[in-house]
């Protein structure tokens, strides 16, 4: 499992794991040791795969191995909304660069789904993966989002067309995809592979433009930086590599 740091208004970082719970952390640089600042947000009654901020900071959305997200006050730690569909492993989530309101996840039941954080339903549900659905992330439009599954194929979706429209894979490629972020144009996919590696996708033409060998195992995570000039990864090999994003 992994940490994912992300700023808030409340200068916070969250953690999740096999403990089922979701864990605030405060991150101010003069605490002493934040360790015993720490709260409880979120239990689940398994494990919880993944975690996001909601853009306000004073909300967060978990996603678990129970088959449901949820949506929790981070102050108070009450449960606001919860989100029934999956019917296995929920593994990923993101939610919308755009509207706030709306969010993506990924299960091992081989589908993504939208929901609606307001009303606590399913929008549309979307398939075509032969696999576990690792990763799942926005374009910074919003209005299409692509997936990475243990089929070792990547899948481009438009939200206005309800569809796939692409896909991205080529015939020696076995390994799964495991994590997937856009470059800041849009113009480029990044996913993390089993094979070690970070391969570099044009978004348009479906074709590789480049690959990363900078991990001596699997890739787990990866996120392009505010600015986009880099991208990390982390990996099972207990490592984090910072690449430049000029493909």
């Amino acid at each position: 499992m992994s940490l994912k740091t992300c700023l808030t208004a409340a200068t916070v970082s969250y953690g999740r794991g096999l403990d089922n719970k979701c864990t605030v952390f405060p991150i101010d640089k003069d605490l002493e040791n934040p360790e015993r600042k720490k709260r409880t947000i979120a239990m689940h009654t398994s494990y919880m795969s993944c975690c996001r901020f909601v853009k306000s900071g004073y909300q967060i959305l978990t996603c678990s191995g129970d088959c449901t997200c949820a949506l929790w006050d981070v102050d108070s730690s009450q449960l606001m909304q919860s989100f029934h569909g999956h019917i296995s492993d929920v593994l990923c989530l993101d939610i919308s660069p755009v509207h706030c309101r709306t969010f993506l996840s990924g299960s091992s039941d081989k589908t993504a789904s939208l929901w609606d954080i307001r009303t606590g339903l399913c929008v549309h549900s979307f398939d075509g993966h032969d696999g576990d659905i690792n990763g799942v992330k926005f374009f910074p439009t919003g209005e299409s989002f692509v997936t990475a599954s243990d089929d070792g194929t990547c899948r481009l979706y438009d939200l206005r067309a309800d569809r796939e429209v692409a896909l991205y894979t080529k015939d020696c490629m076995i390994f799964a995809a495991t994590c997937v972020d856009i470059s800041k144009s849009g113009k480029l996919m990044f996913a993390g592979y089993n094979d070690y590696t970070v391969n570099v996708w044009d978004v348009l033409k479906c074709v590789r433009v480049g690959r990363i060998y900078a991990h001596d195992n699997k890739v787990t995570c990866l996120q392009r930086s505010p600015d986009g000039t880099a991208v990390c990864s982390g990996s099972w090999d207990t490592t984090l590599k910072v690449n430049s994003c000029s493909f």
